[in-house]
């Protein structure tokens, strides 16, 4: 029998069907997030008499050994279940028998789902941090390493001015520095307790909200019960935005990789190891891992706006379309850390080609830098500039390639430790280290 079920009455198998759809699959990422919802909540009933001490220390035990259960990977939500949170009350009433079934006083599956959210939404943004901080590292790595290798530097897609690969893995290094900014965001609207608001509109037993947020480590509680429930489709479209924000900045470095390795520009080589060949071309070494990275971190962007779609012209108050969030949200963690990871794998591998601005191909590129040496001697700027265009159209200009580029973020002075010290700030921004504290001390309860 269902949580929410009367008796009697039952539902047809196709309306379940297609009620539940895949919402089943769903719900074993919240498994532990759900254990954990509930160990605070049980806690907190013990400090308002709706449990006596005997019986939270069973249900303490209990749910830290359905914890392990899934924690071994063995947790299942049995056939003819509803979801997770009712697999969890079944397994503690066939244990415990009418003190499992207190463990729902005060809560509404409505508030269940939502603290069940909102720590999986903490627990994967941190996890997505903690690899973007990988990637990071890896491309201040790399600029360093090549801070001397120049690169021609384009705009519109024709040469403009000197760059390097110093530069280039510094720029990326700096965006998803910027990006961690969304993701500590959304970290700090995930981390906000919305346990006690009930269906949404609170409860008539004395609830302890304060005591439920520091048991779990979130940063503060969604006060207003209403507003509680409004932050479903927020939380996860604002978690989204932050995945598509850090997908952006993958899709533009792929992209940038399937140029510079095509035979035309010949910046980069990925070794043989990293790429795949053609069923009729012998010649080929294809860059499929930039390309399927290009087109997983491209379909990413789209995420944020299924959300927006699926809550368009919703009232306040909980509807069943917000169960459609879960198919939206959920896979799309998975996806960012496998395109993190293997990010960073092809980042180690990525070998970069020396001296390529020796070519002569590549005179015009240091046009800026003659201007700039004839401005020095003190010809005015615009003098300088239509004297240099006349050089290149009479084939009378020689390219300066001494380069004395010393300003902040420029060739030689690439800034790298003022980036690194940015992201060392977004970093301690989430205050991550008191949410993990939280949990260990509730499960050592």
């Amino acid at each position: 029998m269902k949580l929410w079920q009367k008796e009697g009455v039952s539902t047809a198998e196709q309306i379940e069907r297609f009620t539940v759809g895949r919402d089943r699959d769903m719900d074993l990422y919240l498994a532990p997030f759900d254990v954990l919802g509930n160990l605070a909540h049980a806690h907190m009933l013990e400090t308002i008499g709706l449990l006596s001490s005997d019986e939270l220390k069973m249900l303490n035990n209990e749910l830290k050994i359905i914890y392990q259960t899934i924690q071994s990977g063995k947790f299942e939500i049995e056939e003819g279940v509803e979801d997770v949170h009712s697999q969890v009350e079944l397994m503690l009433t066939r244990v415990l028998g009418d003190v499992g079934k207190k463990i729902h006083s005060g809560r509404s599956r409505n508030d269940q789902v939502l603290v069940d959210l909102k720590l999986f939404t903490r627990d994967r943004l941190w996890r997505v941090a903690e690899a973007v901080q990988t990637v990071f590292d890896r491309l201040v790595s790399r600029s360093e390493q090549h801070k001397d290798d120049l690169l021609p530097g384009y705009t519109h897609l024709q040469i403009a001015m000197p760059s390097s690969f110093g530069l280039w893995f510094g720029a990326y290094a700096e965006a998803l520095a910027d990006d961690m900014l969304t993701l500590q965001t959304a970290y700090r609207l995930a981390n906000r307790n919305p346990l006690g608001s009930g269906a949404g509109y609170g409860s008539s037993f004395p609830l302890n909200r304060t005591l439920t947020t520091e048991l779990l480590g979130f940063e503060g509680m969604h006060v207003n019960v209403v507003y509680a429930q409004m932050s479903r489709g927020k939380t996860e479209q604002t978690a989204l935005t932050a995945l598509a924000a850090v997908a952006a900045t993958l899709s533009r470095m792929a992209m940038d990789i399937c140029l510079y390795n095509s035979q035309n520009f010949s910046f980069l080589v990925l070794p043989d190891a990293l790429t795949t060949g053609s069923s009729i071309m012998p010649h080929k070494k294809n860059p499929d891992v930039a390309e399927l990275l290009r087109a997983k971190t491209n379909r990413m962007k789209a995420l944020p706006m299924e959300v927006t779609l699926v809550m368009s012209n919703l009232p306040s108050g909980y509807h069943r379309d917000m169960q459609l969030l879960k198919e939206i949200l959920m896979p799309a963690f998975d996806e960012i850390l496998d395109c993190l990871e293997i990010t960073d794998f092809m980042l180690e591998h990525l070998q970069v080609k020396a001296n390529l601005l020796d070519e002569p191909k590549y005179d015009l590129l240091f046009s800026v830098e003659r201007v700039n040496e004839l401005v020095l001697q003190g010809v005015p700027f615009r003098e300088a500039y239509r004297t240099v265009g006349k050089e290149i159209a009479e084939h009378t200009y020689v390219p300066p390639r001494n380069l004395h580029h010393t300003h902040e973020g420029s060739i030689g002075n690439l800034g790298n430790d003022l980036i690194r010290e940015a992201m060392n700030q977004a970093m301690a921004g989430f205050g991550a280290d008191k949410a993990q504290a939280a949990v260990r001390q509730l499960l050592s309860k």
